[in-house]
């Protein structure tokens, strides 16, 4: 059952405090987007975190990455007030009004776009169409990183993923029915493409180079190039 206020299945309010005790390594995430990113470019013009949520991303880069401008979009208003709060006297940081990643637009072509944990809310044709302009939002040679919830390539595997996951929220102190609440939203509230599927749906978006980089069970990141 996900929140009143955002896609997720927390309160923005619990968000932060939540979301580690939920999915595992999820603070990898972040470590591993901003690696990717230094990488690539280590001091991007312009990075654009879409479905940045509470603004943790962008918070973490923010000192490596002293000349970079950011921009953080997220559609729920409730996550974007945690993130102006967050980031509050970070001249660098604009904070856009909400809005969904198909219908993202800025006014000059960015070096990074980045979609930690957003996009699998979408079903696959809307997930594509909000890839693609994430790409389009790119200038040539920009990056684009993406980490979704994965679906493992079998039935069986799924079922062995799901206990997996379930005994990791466990181990965080989440009791028995938040964790069959949270695993019952599996192709219900969000929509798990395979890891073969992902980058299939990337490469028929049009980026040049596809790679998956990070995965775990049930959790996988990818990074393109225009």
């Amino acid at each position: 059952m996900q929140a009143d206020d955002n896609l997720t299945a927390h309160a923005s309010s619990d968000y932060d405090s939540q979301v580690g005790k939920t999915i595992p390594y999820y603070d990898a995430f972040h470590h591993e987007t901003i690696s990717l990113v230094a990488a690539h470019n280590p001091q991007p013009d312009i990075w654009v975190d879409t479905g940045g949520g509470t603004g943790t991303l962008i918070e973490q880069a923010y000192d490596r990455f002293s000349t970079t401008r950011f921009y953080l979009a997220d559609p729920a208003a409730a996550m974007l007030a945690q993130a102006r709060a967050r980031l509050s006297g970070k001249q660098r940081v604009t904070i856009m009004d909400p809005v969904e990643s198909q219908n993202l637009k800025t006014t000059e072509p960015v070096d990074v776009v980045t979609a930690v944990q957003a996009h699998h809310y979408m079903k696959p044709a809307e997930r594509t169409t909000a890839t693609r302009n994430c790409r389009e939002l790119l200038r040539e040679g920009g990056l684009f990183a993406t980490f979704e919830n994965i679906r493992p390539a079998t039935a069986e595997g799924v079922e062995i993923a799901k206990r997996i996951w379930a005994d990791f929220q466990v181990s965080q102190g989440r009791n028995s029915d938040a964790v069959r609440s949270h695993l019952a939203r599996f192709d219900v509230d969000y929509f798990p493409l395979t890891v073969a599927e992902h980058l299939e749906m990337l490469t028929q978006c049009g980026f040049r180079v596809v790679e998956l980089f990070w995965y775990s069970v049930m959790q996988a990141g990818f990074y393109c190039l225009k």
